[in-house]
């Protein structure tokens, strides 16, 4: 794992930290996969399911596309990680609940 993919790990436990600091989420099974299969693997593995995970429509209810998997597959600082169809992907389902995309 390059250093990039170690930087993208600790910001898909932010996102756990965050989600459950700040909105009471508590998404153990998002930390459990992070947790066992990498945040790479992981966020590739609920971007590509055919419908949004539970943690997408809930942080969604909140407000809260910005902590969702998507959202951060988005930020150039981990462009290199992910492909043009992944990057799609993400700004579809984003877009799909009302995300207008913007710097992040």
């Amino acid at each position: 794992m390059d250093e990039r993919e170690r930087e993208f790990h600790r910001a898909m436990v932010a996102i756990y930290q965050t989600a459950k600091r700040e909105l009471g989420y508590n998404a153990t099974r998002f930390l459990q996969m992070v947790s066992n299969e990498g945040g790479l693997a992981a966020a590739k593995q609920l971007l590509w399911s055919d419908t949004p995970s539970d943690g997408f429509t809930t942080l969604w209810d909140h407000g809260r596309l910005d902590l969702t998997v998507e959202a951060h597959l988005l930020r150039p600082e981990y462009e290199e990680l992910f492909t043009d169809e992944d990057r799609q992907k993400a700004r579809e389902r984003l877009e799909q609940y009302g995300w207008v995309e913007r710097s992040i």
